[in-house]
C-alpha cells in the first residue's frame, strides 16, 4: 500500500511540473511574441503637429462620404434582345433537318450597372443616359433598400437622364454646388460603384476645366477633368468639392485598357441643372434655335474684315424665315456677344442660344462694315 502511494505521487509530480512549466514556457512565448510584434506604444506621428492638417483633411473626407452615402445609388438594368439567327438556318434544305423552335425569333436578357444620385426628396435621380438608353427595367438601390425607378426623360446629346423612385419615401438629396467656380487643383472626390463595388469612395484633384470636342456630341458641352479614379460603373455618379457638394456628373474616361489611368470627365452641374428642370417638364429636351450657319474665321479673312484676332463665330448662311433673318443678321457678320458674354468660337455661341429659354429675346453683337453693331433676337425651339 505504501509503495503504491509513494508510485502514484512519483507519477504526480512530474506531470505537476510539466504542466507548470508548460504554462509558463506559453506564457513566455505570448508575451514574447507581443514584445517582437510591431513596434510598442503609439506613433509618434500621432502627436506630430506637422500632420495634423492631414488629419483634418481626412476627418473632412469622413465628413462628405457619411453625408452623401445614402444619396448616392446603385443602379441596375434589364434589357431584352434580340439574337440574330444565323444565315444558315434561313435555307430550306437545311430547315427541314432542325425542329420548328429555330423558326422562332430568340431573346436574351442583357444587365447593366451604373451609377446615380438623388437630386429631391420625393426620389428624382439624376444619371448618364448611356446608362439607362434601351433598357426595359431599372432597379435602384438606396443603401440596402431597392426600388423600382420610371424613366422620366433623357438626353442623347448631354448624356444625361432623370428617374424617379415608385416609393413614397422622403429621400435625402444632394448639395449642389457651383461649377462655374472651379478651379484647377481643387479637391475632387467621386463616389460610385465601380465594376460594382458599391460606393466607393475615391479622392483626386481637377486637372482641367471646360474640356471639349471629348466625342461626336457636337463639340459643345464643356466638360470638367479629374484624376479621381472613375471605371466602368461610376457612370452617372456625383464629382463633389471639398464641402460636399456636387460640382458635375461622371460620365467617361480615356483609356486603352478600359481602367482608370488618371483622366475622367464630368458634366458641371450647372450645366446639367437646366437640363434636369426640362426633363422633369417636358420629358425631353427644348433647345433654341436662332438659325444661321458658321464658318471658319481664318486669321487672313478676319483682317480683311478689320479684325485684330478670329476671335467670334462668322455666319455663313442665314435660314429663310428664322429668328436670325428676323432679327438682321446677314451672312458675313461675326457674332461678337450675346448678352454681352463674348463669343469665342462656334462652340460658344451653341451653348448659350441651345441652353435660352424658347421665347427669350438675346441681344446679339456682331461685327459689320468694320464696326460693331446690336442687334436683338428672339430664340425658337429647334425644329
Amino acid at each position: 500500500m505504501g509503495k503504491n502511494k509513494k508510485l502514484l505521487l512519483g507519477i504526480t509530480v512530474p506531470v505537476v511540473v510539466l504542466l507548470v512549466s508548460a504554462i509558463f514556457i506559453t506564457g513566455v512565448f505570448c508575451k514574447s511574441g507581443n514584445a517582437n510584434f510591431g513596434a510598442s506604444g503609439s506613433s509618434p506621428l500621432r502627436n506630430d503637429a506637422s500632420v495634423a492638417d492631414a488629419v483634418k483633411a481626412q476627418d473632412v473626407f469622413r465628413k462628405i462620404f457619411e453625408m452623401n452615402k445614402n444619396s448616392v445609388v446603385f443602379i441596375s438594368t434589364e434589357q431584352t434582345i434580340k439574337i440574330q439567327r444565323h444565315p444558315f438556318f434561313d435555307d430550306p434544305f437545311f430547315r427541314q433537318f432542325f425542329g420548328p423552335e429555330f423558326d422562332s425569333p430568340r431573346t436574351q436578357k442583357r444587365t447593366g450597372l451604373g451609377t446615380g444620385f438623388i437630386i429631391s426628396e420625393d426620389g428624382y435621380v439624376c444619371t448618364n443616359y448611356h446608362v439607362i438608353n434601351g433598357v426595359d427595367k431599372v432597379k435602384v438601390k438606396v443603401d440596402n433598400e431597392s426600388f423600382d425607378a420610371t424613366i422620366v426623360g433623357g438626353d442623347e446629346r448631354t448624356d444625361l437622364a432623370l428617374l424617379k423612385l415608385d416609393s413614397k419615401k422622403k429621400f435625402t438629396p444632394v448639395y449642389f454646388g457651383d461649377s462655374e467656380s472651379v478651379k484647377v487643383g481643387d479637391w475632387a472626390i467621386a463616389i460610385g460603384n465601380p465594376f460594382g463595388l458599391d460606393r466607393t469612395f475615391t479622392v483626386g484633384v481637377v486637372s482641367a476645366v471646360a474640356r471639349r470636342d471629348l466625342d461626336m456630341m457636337g463639340g459643345s458641352q464643356a466638360h470638367i477633368q479629374t484624376d479621381a479614379s472613375i471605371n466602368p460603373g461610376n457612370s452617372g455618379g456625383p464629382l463633389l468639392n471639398i464641402y460636399g457638394e456636387v460640382i458635375g456628373i461622371n460620365r467617361m474616361i480615356y483609356s486603352q485598357s478600359g481602367g482608370n489611368i488618371g483622366i475622367g470627365f464630368a458634366i458641371p452641374i450647372n450645366t446639367a441643372k437646366s437640363i434636369l428642370e426640362q426633363l422633369k417638364l417636358h420629358k425631353k429636351i427644348k433647345r433654341g434655335f436662332i438659325g444661321v450657319q458658321i464658318v471658319p474665321l481664318t486669321e487672313d479673312y478676319a483682317k480683311e474684315l478689320g479684325l485684330s484676332n478670329t476671335d467670334g463665330a462668322l455666319v455663313g448662311q442665314v435660314t429663310e424665315d428664322s429668328p436670325a433673318e428676323k432679327g438682321g443678321i446677314q451672312p458675313g457678320d461675326v457674332i461678337l456677344a450675346i448678352d454681352d458674354k463674348e463669343i469665342k468660337n462656334f462652340s460658344d455661341l451653341l451653348s448659350i442660344v441651345e441652353s435660352t429659354p424658347i421665347g427669350k429675346t438675346l441681344k446679339v453683337q456682331v461685327w459689320r462694315n468694320k464696326s460693331k453693331l446690336n442687334l436683338f433676337i428672339t430664340v425658337k425651339e429647334r425644329p
